[in-house]
């Protein structure tokens, strides 16, 4: 394969159009049926590949106009396939961008509305579906292979990929960790890997999606490959800078051109696997951004004139921080030099690849509109927004997007497009509550002011309140999602699985069956009704499962659950099954048994330790007013720890309260203790705190099957509310 010298030693200028020559909408014939070597042809389910570019501004390859940078292999992409003058990503900034794309909905309504911040860093839940789920409901094979930037960096949980559709998935959960290029360690489905020292994540990231690409060309199943490498977001790091080493430029702007050089390149070394694996003619390549262009880490945007003839930059929700490039590629099925001026939000993405993939179940409650009908040649099949709507709430701050927004970059702003009409408008500071008369409301025409110089509000007075209108009404609070898919809860107090199959789209699911296939020696029994001659849309059906694991106790398993319909949707729901261990059979400390369950305000429940740091058991011993206790639990209110007695149990006793390393962090901590059994309070404190020091309680069990242990926080203040369990034993009848 050709090194990423050779692929940045290219022309250093591509030739491209600017939007000013693009006609509105060029549809030309459609293309040729698909190369008789593929016996698919292009009517069957198309592979997908969506790449995803980090702070790519409009203006910054050739096929938009791009002058300094050589970007020919994306240049011939659009040559031969769709160009969309008028895409837009649904945010100014990355995080709530992607959270728009991969669930379908715009930023009033999306899980993930900013950043991250002082907030924390947002998460996708349960019921944020996403296109990879919405495919892999259509038998699509799923991998993705770069940034996430969602949830906490934890494996195992709702917001990682693999819960949220995809199958493999190598490269960065946390959102500032993506701004590593030389990484210590990347994650591989659950787990952290460490990468050998010196190693260019973006060029390991690029292997393992050509892997993907290998092992799932031979395949009878399509498959959706999402490329989203953190190239060109600063910092402007890159092992060497190839055909722009003698530019008189920066070294940042240097570092900056060759990471979109070789963004070009590996799109390009995408499409030669393709080819080489004899898939080409029946896949779809998108190439898209999540924003406009960065100007961090002393890059200099304007000379490469990285947003066009566009006004703004990240951050901005102007033209230029919003609109993106989007080009599609198909042979066979796109024809070459075609291009649409249809408005296209990336939050379009998610209907539009249900509907490429022949009717995968996409939601209904979602903003998105397919654009499908465009790829497929027919354009004025293509659904229309009414309009496009944008939400920023942005605490960074760069000089050139703060210019722009006239000072206003941490103010909450709000963008709209109608037609040709759109309006920008800034909050008096972080309050989007705030009347509409406090806001600065700006009107521009696009058709005849594209770069948004004119600000004509005052002479559209009719034109400014209905759009005032649309934004107010784009915007949800809590956005209330219509449940999607195959869900499944456990209760193993109880002994059950249960499966609910969800009807969130807008069309009727035929013959529908569950299934719950089992582990050997694992038994389970439907309560309820394991299938149903139809669902419509809304409609859910639920089946409680009595389960029976085998004898001895065994290990937590993993119960899959299926569902399938006769019209070819297929449903999984991975649910972990850990069965009640066996009850104390001598006396014993707490922290010596396996607990039911564990839930913790603040990382996991620490054994014999209470410090407060996030891994369990790496801190001091517990310790109240200088006495140390070798036996505990250390916890960080709301929490509760769960143990099965069976009924075998005599009496608990233990010392709980703040312990001393919490004490000597702050006196603020004040919590309330309960142990409760089988549900029923048992024992409760008085307020804890560091100065009262910890209260010794004795309880009486017999014949509880289950002991619970609760921490509150008491002062409707949880920081500092570390609290211990200091010498938690039970005795046994």
């Amino acid at each position: 394969m050709p090194s990423r010298r050779h692929f940045l030693a290219g022309s250093a200028a591509a030739a491209g159009l600017g939007l000013a020559a693009l006609p509105q909408l060029t549809p030309p014939a459609r293309a040729t049926a698909a190369a008789a070597g593929d016996a698919a042809g292009p009517q069957a389910p198309p592979n997908i590949v969506v790449v995803l570019a980090d702070d790519l501004g409009y203006g910054d390859l050739g096929a938009y106009g791009q002058k300094l940078i050589s970007t020919p292999r994306i240049d011939r992409l659009a040559a031969e396939g769709l160009r969309f003058t008028d895409a837009y990503s649904a945010a100014a900034v990355c995080a709530p961008s992607r959270a728009a794309l991969l669930t379908g909905l715009h930023t009033g309504h999306a899980a993930v509305r900013a950043n991250p911040s002082s907030g924390g860093q947002g998460s996708l839940g349960a019921g944020d579906t996403t296109f990879a789920e919405v495919l892999r409901a259509r038998g699509y094979r799923t991998g993705l292979f770069g940034k996430w930037g969602f949830g906490p960096e934890t494996g195992d949980q709702p917001s990682h990929p693999g819960a949220r559709g995809f199958e493999e998935f190598y490269g960065y959960i946390d959102h500032t960790h993506a701004h590593e290029y030389y990484p210590a360690y990347l994650w591989h489905n659950n787990a952290k890997e460490t990468v050998p020292t010196g190693t260019f994540a973006p060029d390991a990231i690029a292997a393992r999606a050509l892997d993907f690409i290998d092992a799932r060309a031979a395949g009878t199943d399509p498959f959706l490959l999402f490329l989203a490498p953190n190239l060109p977001h600063a910092p402007s790091d890159i092992p060497d800078t190839g055909a722009y080493a003698s530019q008189s430029w920066t070294q940042e702007n240097k570092a900056h051109a060759a990471q979109i050089s070789l963004l070009d390149a590996q799109v390009g070394a995408v499409v030669d696997r393709l080819k080489a694996r004899g898939v080409a003619e029946r896949t779809v390549v998108l190439v898209a951004s999540d924003n406009g262009p960065h100007e961090e880490g002393g890059v200099n945007p304007d000379l490469f004139d990285a947003n066009g003839p566009l006004r703004g930059y990240k951050r901005n929700l102007y033209e230029g921080g919003v609109r993106v490039p989007l080009i599609a590629w198909s042979p066979g099925r796109i024809a070459p030099g075609t291009t649409s001026a249809r408005p296209t939000p990336l939050y379009d993405l998610l209907p539009t690849l249900a509907d490429l993939a022949g009717g995968a179940p996409a939601p209904s409650d979602i903003d998105g509109l397919s654009a499908a009908p465009v790829l497929n040649g027919t354009p004025a099949l293509a659904p229309v927004h009414n309009h496009l709507y944008w939400y920023r709430d942005e605490q960074g701050v760069t000089s050139r997007a703060n210019a722009q927004d006239g000072g206003r970059a941490t103010r909450v702003a709000e963008a709209v497009r109608k037609d040709q009409w759109k309006a920008v408008r800034f909050a008096p500071a972080r309050d989007r509550t705030a009347p509409d008369a406090q806001w600065r409301f700006e009107l521009y025409n696009l058709t005849t002011d594209l770069a948004e110089k004119y600000d004509v509000a005052a002479a559209n007075p009719s034109v400014v309140t209905s759009l005032t209108a649309l934004l107010r009404s784009s915007w949800a609070d809590t956005y209330v999602r219509r449940p999607w898919g195959l869900t499944g809860v456990t209760d193993a107090t109880a002994g059950t699985l249960t499966t609910t199959i969800s009807n969130g789209t807008g069309r009727p699911w035929p013959d529908v069956r569950v299934t719950l296939p089992l582990p050997a020696g694992w038994t389970a029994t439907p309560a309820d009704a394991d299938s149903a001659a139809s669902l419509a849309p809304g409609e859910a059906l639920t089946t409680t499962w009595r389960v029976t694991p085998p004898a001895p106790t065994p290990a937590p398993a993993l119960l899959t659950a299926q569902a399938t319909t006769s019209s070819g949707l297929r449903f999984t729901a991975p649910t972990r099954y850990a069965p009640l261990p066996a009850p104390p059979a001598r006396d014993s400390y707490l922290s010596d048994l396996p607990w039911v369950s564990a839930a913790n305000g603040w990382g996991p429940v620490e054994i014999d330790r209470s410090n407060g740091k996030q891994p369990a058991g790496d801190g001091t011993p517990i310790a109240f007013g200088g006495v140390t206790y070798a036996k505990g639990l250390g916890v960080h209110a709301p929490s509760e720890i769960v143990y099965h007695l069976g009924g075998r149990g005599n009496r608990f006793t233990t010392l709980v309260g703040i312990d001393d390393f919490s004490k000597k962090q702050s006196a603020a901590g004040a919590t309330r203790a309960t142990v409760r059994g089988d549900g029923r309070v048992l024992a409760t404190t008085g307020i804890l705190t560091g100065a009262s020091g910890p209260t010794a309680l004795d309880v009486d069990v017999r014949g509880i099957r289950l002991l619970q242990l609760v921490v509150e926080d008491a002062n409707a203040n949880s920081a500092f509310d570390h609290t211990s369990w200091a010498l938690a034993r039970v005795t046994v009848v």
